[in-house]
């Protein structure tokens, strides 16, 4: 059975992997001339199994209006007049209920879980090497208020069996000494032993790397116009254009959708309405000056919605969600708060002058849980909707879907969809 994977960034090319391993012929098609150069390309390199809360959660309305008017609010709404994005807006307000809220927490957890063992199995068996630090990650938290919350929330991730242990501020700075220089205002903060950070596009590049030796095909600086339908509505193919300007048809026995935020657009004419919008986020990357000065510990401080990962001799700074379409411009007044933070939190630790900023759409479900299993359209699976959680979820969603694929249930406690036969 041949299987085309639509989309060769973290989720494409896991998905590509999985299935291959299942047995399934697999090819790969992307707009890019090579794999994971979108959203997975700079993000902030967590894989926060520890962090399975979606930004839609009981306290997120009131913390949204106290962010409104700010230009370095974490998350930023630039109305337009597009419906689609009205629409998400208030399916989010819906899943901010605490009984939906929570029961979207449980499932990101259950499958961030299982995400974490994938990743490391196969890392093992392949020898990946992609700047991965196993050193965990250190919530920080710079006000007490905050702080005082931090007990019942290690509590929920251990609950989960999410190992997490709740550190004052004298053990944060013997975890990671480099916070030393910022330790003034810092109350304390949570540890996460199982989690990890690494380079996502480094990943996804070795990955797919590993796929083409193997005999999959990736169709690069091929991009898909639209999904081509046959008798009883079954998806077949994909219509494509490609870096030429010619146009084509490629066709499979069944299609997997991991194009992101462009995902959406190109379900619709099948009368499918997928609940994803891009989120846009923001990082830097610069070089490290003094390696002691830098952290090796991933970080997440709390009260910014900054994350920082070390990758190799980089650091990686990142943060911020705005709903903007799909612009994906780099707005010198978002990224100015990254660079304020890593220079207040790390003065001296990296060469700012030579930081380069990005930004990415990741595609986000009102909720944060992702699209996982077969549509409503035969022939037509999805793997998609990952939103801030794209590194974390990726070995896990792949790994369950080539088991949904196989007629297989996954171990793993999700509310797949299963809309239509294979």
């Amino acid at each position: 059975m041949h299987v085309m994977v639509l989309g060769a960034g973290l989720s494409g090319v896991t998905t590509a992997w999985y299935l291959t391993r299942a047995g399934f012929q697999v090819s790969l098609v992307d707009r890019q001339p090579g794999a994971g150069l979108e959203t997975s390309f700079a993000n902030g390199g967590q894989i926060s199994i520890s962090h399975p809360e979606p930004w839609a959660n009981p306290g997120a309305p009131a913390q949204v209006l106290r962010w409104l008017g700010r230009a370095d609010a974490p998350l930023k709404f630039r109305p337009h007049r597009a419906l689609a994005q009205w629409t998400w807006g208030l399916r989010f307000l819906l899943e901010c209920l605490p009984a939906r809220a929570h029961r979207n927490t449980v499932a990101i957890a259950a499958l961030a879980l299982a995400s974490g063992q994938r990743l490391r199995a196969l890392r093992a068996e392949l020898g990946l090497e992609y700047d991965q630090l196993e050193r965990g990650i250190l919530h920080l938290f710079y006000s007490r208020g905050e702080f005082a919350k931090a007990p019942a929330r290690a509590a929920q991730l251990r609950a989960f069996g999410i190992a997490a242990e709740v550190l004052d501020r004298d053990a944060c700075l013997e975890r990671e000494p480099a916070l030393a220089t910022c330790a003034g205002s810092l109350a304390g903060g949570i540890f996460a032993q199982g989690d990890e950070s690494g380079d996502a596009h480094k990943f996804t590049r070795a990955l797919a790397h590993r796929l083409e030796e193997g005999g999959v095909v990736l169709h690069r600086e091929t991009e898909v116009s639209a999904l081509e339908t046959g008798s009883g509505g079954r998806v077949v193919g994909a219509r494509v254009r490609r870096a030429d300007g010619s146009v084509d048809s490629l066709r499979a026995d069944a299609c997997v959708l991991c194009l992101g935020s462009h995902g959406p657009r190109l379900a619709a004419p099948l009368g499918l309405r997928l609940p994803i919008y891009p989120v846009k986020g923001y990082s830097i990357t610069a070089p490290v000056l003094e390696p002691a000065l830098a952290p090796y510990v991933s970080l997440t401080d709390e009260s910014r919605r900054i994350v920082c990962s070390r990758l190799g001799d980089r650091l990686r700074v990142a943060g911020t969600a705005e709903l903007d379409g799909f612009d994906t411009t780099i707005r010198a007044a978002r990224i100015a708060p990254i660079m304020a933070w890593v220079q207040a939190r790390f003065p001296h630790a990296i060469d700012l002058e030579r930081a380069e900023p990005w930004a990415g759409l990741r595609p986000a479900t009102p909720g944060n849980v992702p699209l996982i299993g077969r549509s409503a359209r035969p022939g037509l699976w999805l793997n998609t909707g990952h939103g801030t959680l794209g590194w974390t979820l990726a070995c896990g969603s792949a790994a369950a879907l080539a088991d949904l694929m196989s007629g297989r249930r996954p171990e793993v406690a999700f509310p797949f969809l299963a809309a239509a036969e294979v």
